[in-house]
């Protein structure tokens, strides 16, 4: 049953590139409201837990070094529909074949850089929404 929130970051890459204000206009435009939102910046552990699933695969380690590498945001959104829209609004993981005009299109160097972070099924969202943030941070 889809829901009407989903979970976002805007990685190291888009963060230190100075594109939090534009991403986030980007989102709001896009219908979407923050109900939740916290700028930090992730520890080899939370970034280790936050990316567990992912512990086995050869590219864990990188992913983890790069989730380090500098300050991200994390948000929750709320939107009808909000997953499958999110999803499409931040386009493909591959800014290359990303589709024109959305957030990875305009502001990710490259498949591991890519900017941003949505989570990809309801059940995600609430786990990775719960990881950030607590209940009376969520609006």
């Amino acid at each position: 049953m889809a829901t009407n929130r989903t979970f976002t970051m805007i990685k190291p890459d888009a963060v230190g590139n100075g594109h939090i204000g534009a991403i986030l206009n980007d989102i709001i435009a896009a219908g979407f409201k923050i109900v939740a939102m916290k700028y930090t910046h992730l520890t080899e552990k939370s970034a280790g837990d936050f990316y567990a699933i992912h512990k086995e695969r050869p590219f864990f380690g990188e992913l983890v070094e790069f989730m380090t590498s500098g300050p991200i945001v994390a948000a929750i959104l709320e939107k009808e529909n909000a997953v499958e829209d999110f999803r499409k609004l931040i386009g493909s993981t591959d800014p290359k074949k990303a589709e024109e005009g959305t957030i990875r299109n305009k502001y990710a160097d490259s498949i591991e850089a890519n900017a941003v972070h949505g989570s990809d099924s309801d059940e995600n969202a609430a786990i990775e929404g719960d990881f950030f943030f607590s209940k009376l941070e969520r609006f």
